[in-house]
């Protein structure tokens, strides 16, 4: 048997062809893939984000609910929500100072001090309006969202 009589059979060429086809399509879909989740977190991280600032005055507002502790400042365009401690004589108090929304924990008759004050997060917008009985309504850069004040005192 000579070279020349050897002959090959195409199918091996087919079958190389084949599997080389299905690998360059899975690498394909996992590179699509993973470019896809990675979108979607992105997405998912800039709407918590965004959302943030709401959730933290409605946690703020339901940690300290009791009868006549929720009181709404106007201090300009921007609002003033004070929140008191219970019976500390202290009071949290959340305004808008230079693009962000900060909260100052002091004494209750005390002025605001924008020095003690601590950065929540960036907004361009902080206002706060009651719109019916214990209903307040808390618009951010992310938009308005409604918290209701359970106590029976209401906003002062």
């Amino acid at each position: 048997m000579s070279f020349k009589d050897k002959k090959t059979s195409p199918l091996g060429l087919y079958s190389i062809g084949i599997a080389a086809l299905f690998l360059i399509g899975f690498f394909l879909l996992l590179i699509f893939g993973a470019q896809n989740y990675r979108g979607a977190v992105a997405a998912q991280h800039a709407n918590d984000d965004s959302r943030v600032l709401l959730s933290y005055v409605s946690t703020c507002l339901k940690s300290c609910d009791g009868e006549g502790c929720v009181e709404i400042r106007q201090d300009g365009d921007s609002s003033v929500l004070v929140i008191a401690d219970g019976d500390t004589g202290f009071t949290s108090r959340l305004y808008l100072l230079d693009g962000n929304l900060v909260e100052e924990y002091s004494e209750t008759d005390a002025p605001l001090d924008p020095e003690n004050a601590e950065i929540i997060g960036e907004t361009g917008v902080f206002l706060v309006e009651e719109v019916q009985d214990g209903l307040l309504a808390v618009t951010t850069d992310a938009g308005k969202s409604y918290i209701y004040v359970r106590s029976e005192g209401g906003v002062q």
